[in-house]
């Protein structure tokens, strides 16, 4: 799973909670961020093999400590006590429920990875591996991560108001994240390090974040002068 995560950021997104969408879009991929920085630290494993599933040339084989079940629901409760801890100090980010919000955004990772991955994800430590391997089948893999893509988008477009430009520029994010996603389903490439493969991943997700936060300013300007 890819830019499918993003579609739980998009959705979790509303005027309620005023969660920012850049802090969403990290809490989607928090297990990812631990995961990279540890293969970079060589704590976990990872191999990059060619042709290892019709959809991901990812083969993490040991990675029980950001993406097993049980470090997955831990992450994600201190992702929801961090949020509420900072949020505490600025009570104008945060409502009721918003860090229970994050917490449950980082778990759906998980939830989604299980979808996705082959027997991979361990429930505790390194054993009882689980995954339903949809990665072995791209295009019904692929239309599950658009669907979800566009669903989440559908949401965020419904549920916040927002002027037609940062409506505009919502949807156009949302055409780029599939075409990364065509690229990443179909375009043949040769297989990367593990180290330059986790070190793509804090570089492409930071991105993503930044144009997230980006996106949440476009008319700001305009609503602070109007009221």
């Amino acid at each position: 799973m890819f830019v499918g995560h993003y579609s739980v950021a998009f959705a979790a997104k509303s005027e309620r909670n005023k969660i920012p969408l850049w802090v969403l879009f990290i809490a989607v991929q928090f297990l990812d961020y631990i995961w990279a920085t540890l293969v970079l630290l060589g704590i976990e494993k990872l191999r990059v093999i060619k042709g290892f599933t019709a959809g991901s040339m990812l083969d993490s084989y040991f990675h029980p400590y950001s993406h097993s079940l049980v470090t997955a629901i831990a992450w994600s409760a201190l992702a929801a006590l961090l949020y509420k801890m900072i949020c505490s100090q600025h009570g104008g980010l945060y409502r009721k429920y918003a860090a229970l919000t994050v917490g449950v955004a980082v778990f759906s990772h998980w939830a989604l990875d299980l979808i996705a991955h082959p027997r991979d994800l361990p429930i505790y430590d390194d054993t009882w591996k689980v995954g339903f391997g949809l990665w072995n089948y791209r295009d019904p893999e692929f239309a599950l991560e658009i669907a979800l893509l566009a669903c989440g988008i559908i949401l965020y477009l419904s549920r916040n108001v927002m002027p037609l430009p940062k409506k505009v520029a919502a949807i156009i994010f949302g055409i780029v994240l599939t075409v990364i996603q065509i690229g990443d389903t179909y375009v043949p490439r040769e297989a990367l390090t593990d180290k330059a493969t986790a070190m793509g991943v804090w570089i492409f997700y930071t991105l993503f974040v930044v144009v997230a936060f980006f996106l949440e300013k476009i008319g700001n300007r305009r609503q602070v002068n109007a009221s």
